[in-house]
């Protein structure tokens, strides 16, 4: 199996880390929680969201450049695709790991489905277009977690 096309699976510890999610709808909520529940310092900028997890700093308005300083990663999940670009470009500028939702080539990394039980951790990926098949393939890898003793 040739894995050039394929992202390497990284583990990295995100306790304190700054992460930065540029968006307030469902997906980046999604993204939010996740990066919280990792330990992540998270930021959250939007012009409105529904419900700002406790525990985030919430910056009630649109994206500018700058927004990513001192972020150790950041996501781009808005439903503008200039402003996920920017904020890609951005993060590629400054070497910071970028997730852009909308667009597989400007992102540096691919925000996994995450499986977690007995204490182990699995991330599960397709190379961008296969969103079905992951989320079925994390259901099962969830499944196997949960009973394993």
């Amino acid at each position: 199996m040739n894995l050039e096309s394929y992202r390497f699976p990284l583990f990295v510890d995100l306790n304190g880390r700054k992460a930065v999610v540029v968006g307030g709808g469902k997906i980046a909520l999604r993204r939010v929680q996740v990066l919280k529940n990792f330990g992540a310092a998270v930021t959250m900028i939007a012009p409105r969201c529904d419900h700002v997890p406790e525990g985030v700093t919430y910056l009630c308005r649109p994206y500018a450049r700058g927004d990513l300083s001192g972020a150790f990663l950041a996501v781009a999940a808005t439903d503008s695709r200039a402003v996920n670009q920017q904020v890609g470009q951005e993060a590629n500028d400054t070497h910071i790991f970028v997730s852009v939702a909308d667009c597989r080539e400007e992102s540096t990394f691919f925000f996994p489905a995450i499986c977690a039980g007995g204490g182990l951790v699995a991330g599960v990926v397709s190379e961008g277009e296969a969103h079905k098949k992951t989320a079925r393939a994390a259901k099962a890898i969830r499944t196997l977690l949960e009973d394993m003793p």
